[in-house]
């Protein structure tokens, strides 16, 4: 490690904290004080068999609560962007043991805590609730180092370009890239290694889900007293984009709305995400190289198409592919005519590592490049058998 990197790395602990950056883990005050309606992440694909959407919602807590409700909404349409009919899958806990999840005339009833979980009378859902291995991994800590040296760097006078990134040096990046893959200035250590959550596991057949088109967008979102309380679509949107580098009042008034709103109601929060964008296009020294910018306006409007697609924070799914390897590879294929991913689902499996992919399009365009050390979960997680998430053990059983 550089002379350099060490005395950057020793000023790290005299800033500001920032946010954690764990997917959407405990991301404002209103899920802190009661994580059973913390929604941790969400992840959406097809079964290799291609008849079933197979659907996981992670919740903070260790249990579920009785007086809320927990729901998957699956838009479904014919083209990318345009939806035009929802099924919503919809799970309540009024009692310990006892789970009701319902889609359309479809329910199960009981006891859904087994791995087996519950199958409905007619066979079209599949359900599992219970406590599971958290699949996401994030070196957290090497994330709030790297978002530190661009404050540091910014503090210090580093000029923004006219689109709002700032102008790091190569060295400024090294350095920045470098404490990416470290925690503490040592090895990479995934932040949630040993996390256990209680986690909705849904395997539903695709008629059920695809009554509008083959493309299905996925969100969730916890409700209380006839309110949304959280919502999940993508990893990091809300947690990476959103006040970034803000105050904490800032980000948890940002992150409160953000969660309260619906994907459809995104086009509030891009300009917010834009700033955010901005700040990402730094990271690997060479600003307008980020995934969709616009390289002619030279403004904050630069980021406005990328800010857009995120607004709308949904998992998209192409459910006539049975092979599921690539965070937004629908996305890619729609937007930047990328063939390799024509026969991919895309969605998201519990064994993407979706960080650096996300990291990576934000940085320099691509999907890869940006790597925070962490690279798989310490246990091992399934696409195919049910109930996916390994058992806090390592077991499936």
């Amino acid at each position: 490690m550089s002379r350099l990197l060490k005395a950057t790395s020793a000023a790290l602990a005299l800033l500001v904290p920032l946010a954690c950056t764990a997917s959407d883990h405990l991301d404002t005050p209103t899920v802190i004080a009661d994580p059973r309606l913390d929604i941790g992440d969400l992840y959406a694909w097809t079964s290799t068999g291609g008849h079933r959407l197979n659907l996981v919602m992670t919740i903070v807590g260790h249990s579920f609560s009785d007086k809320a409700e927990y729901v998957f909404h699956v838009d479904s349409g014919k083209a990318f962007g345009k939806t035009t009919r929802t099924t919503t899958v919809r799970c309540q806990f009024p009692s310990a043991g006892q789970t009701h999840c319902e889609a359309g005339s479809d329910s199960v009833d009981g006891d859904a805590s087994q791995p087996q979980g519950l199958e409905s009378s007619k066979r079209r859902l599949r359900v599992f609730a219970g406590v599971r291995d958290d699949p996401f991994f994030n070196n957290v800590k090497g994330t709030r180092a790297a978002y530190s040296v661009v404050m540091d760097a910014l503090n210090r006078g580093t000029q923004r370009d006219a689109a709002g990134c700032p102008l790091l040096s190569r060295e400024q990046s090294e350095i920045l890239l470098e404490e990416w893959k470290h925690t503490a200035g040592g090895p990479p250590t995934n932040f949630l290694k040993g996390w256990t959550l209680a986690s909705i596991v849904v395997s539903i057949d695709l008629p059920l889900v695809t009554q509008g088109g083959k493309l299905v967008a996925v969100w969730a979102s916890t409700h209380q007293g006839g309110r949304q309380i959280d919502r999940a679509g993508r990893p990091l949107t809300g947690n990476a984009l959103l006040g970034t580098i803000a105050s904490d009042e800032e980000s948890d008034a940002l992150k409160e709305q953000y969660n309260a709103a619906a994907p459809a109601a995104g086009s509030q929060f891009v300009e917010e995400i834009s700033k955010g964008l901005a700040l990402y296009d730094s990271f690997d020294g060479t600003c307008g190289n980020q995934w969709l910018i616009e390289r002619h306006a030279s403004s904050p409007s630069s980021y406005h198409a990328l800010a857009a697609l995120l607004a709308d924070d949904r998992l998209w799914v192409n459910t006539a592919a049975t092979r599921c390897t690539q965070l937004f590879a629908v996305e890619l294929l729609a937007l930047s005519r990328e063939q390799r991913w024509r026969n991919d689902c895309g969605g998201r499996t519990p064994n993407y590592n979706a960080v650096n992919i996300y990291r990576s399009l934000l940085a320099n365009g691509t999907t890869q490049g940006v790597d925070d050390g962490v690279t798989r979960d310490e246990l091992t997680h399934s696409a195919d058998i049910f109930p996916f998430l390994a058992a806090p053990d390592g077991e499936y059983k």
